[in-house]
């Protein structure tokens, strides 16, 4: 019976990478871990140099499997979005397109789209990344994005389908037993739900034009749905977007305050044009934020 391949046994180390341990990379690979473990020693012995240490805290990557860790990661990728490509003719509806978005937008904006979308093409596979991490379409990572910054990266194909002015929200229950402030300035006797990390939280504030530290926020957290979720039990005041506030029953705060603009635009490499599924969900995308967006004007 033939061995694994290089190919086999660097996907188990790109596994145990972004895994940590060699159980979860076992579970995401398929396989049990003494065969995982066994990759593992292969690849070692062919490289003739260590790639993880044993330690109190678990393994930890030597400087080798750091070296490789950005290389196995554009490999994955790349075998990824071929996976995809082959999945589909061209001219096809059927196949999967990976969509990447960021938490906030994953799970609160996109779900009505996709499942309209699937309704009209049930061959179609969804696959869809939530991250507040930029990934990388260049390399693949995936198909379309819906971001809230302008793509840097060359070689895409984006579009900006309009602005959602953020403000302050709270749950009609908290304003009453607390009191509505009238101005930014009364905040300071409220509950404020905010950012964690004080870079972002400085970064993503400033249109208050107040000084804002993580010492401004009576809740912490950098996980947009943390917050969205605390906001919706009446915890304290919070930032939202007025389409995703109005969804949730909240309640604007101070209505002529904007706390800043976001942008968004709907991208997708520019080598998937020629793709039938890719450009229909790219539109589907535009279209369906244009409206999303309008939505909040309304709110």
């Amino acid at each position: 019976m033939p061995g694994p391949n290089d190919w086999d046994l660097f996907q188990s180390l790109h596994a145990v990478l972004e895994a940590g341990t060699l159980s979860a990379a076992a579970r995401l690979r398929g396989l049990t871990q003494p065969t995982l473990g066994r990759h593992i020693e292969s690849l070692e012995q062919r490289l003739g140099s260590p790639l993880f240490l044993r330690s109190p805290r678990g393994l930890q990557p030597t400087d080798l499997a750091l070296e490789l860790k950005p290389h196995l990661h554009d490999m994955a990728a790349a075998a990824s979005a071929a996976v995809r490509d082959a999945s589909g003719a061209a001219d096809s509806l059927t196949g999967s397109i990976r969509i990447t978005a960021s938490e906030m937008v994953g799970a609160e904006v996109l779900p009505p789209m996709l499942t309209a979308f699937r309704r009209q093409h049930p061959g179609i596979i969804i696959e869809l990344m939530m991250s507040n991490i930029v990934d990388d379409l260049s390399r693949r990572e995936a198909d379309i994005a819906v971001r809230m910054a302008p793509p840097t990266q060359s070689a895409l194909v984006a579009k900006k389908v309009g602005e959602v002015q953020l403000g302050f929200y709270a749950t009609e229950d908290y304003l009453e037993h607390h009191g509505r402030p009238g101005c930014v300035e009364d905040l300071d006797g409220h509950t404020i739900i905010g950012f964690d990390g004080p870079a972002r939280s400085i970064k993503d504030l400033a249109g208050i034009n107040l000084e804002v530290s993580r010492e401004s926020f009576d809740f912490r957290s950098d996980s947009d749905l943390a917050q969205l979720a605390f906001l919706r039990a009446g915890y304290g005041i919070g930032v939202c977007q007025p389409t995703i506030a109005r969804r949730n029953g909240l309640v604007r705060v101070m209505p002529n305050v904007v706390v800043f603009n976001l942008g968004v635009w709907i991208v997708m490499h520019e080598n998937l044009r020629a793709s039938r599924r890719m450009r229909l969900m790219f539109d589907h995308l535009v279209e369906g934020t244009t409206a999303y967006i309008g939505e909040g004007r309304e709110a």
